[in-house]
């Protein structure tokens, strides 16, 4: 279920006064974060984000095509190894 269109999308405050900082200095270094369910907002375009995926961190580099995802869609906590695999079983002769 979405959030309500009344309140607005959810934007970490704390990620939003960092990234006005780091506008306002000039600075590009990367910032690392644990909202993932923050959503990118236009100002954020540019910066590069350290996402938290669970054990470690993900560099993300915000373009203009992110926004309005929210920040756990681009670092994926789960590793796909693929489907089992078919074992050949060999027969013993005696």
């Amino acid at each position: 279920m979405s959030r309500s269109s009344k309140k607005g999308p959810f934007i970490d405050p704390k990620l939003m006064k960092k990234i006005m900082k780091q506008k306002q200095l000039g600075e590009k270094a990367p910032l690392k974060t644990w909202a993932r369910d923050s959503v990118v907002a236009p100002e954020f375009v540019g910066h590069t984000l350290l996402v938290h995926q669970g054990k470690n961190f993900i560099e993300v580099f915000i373009s203009e095509a992110m926004v309005g995802h929210k920040l756990g869609e681009f670092a994926p906590t789960r590793t796909f190894r693929g489907h089992g695999r078919i074992v050949k079983r060999v027969l013993a002769k005696t």
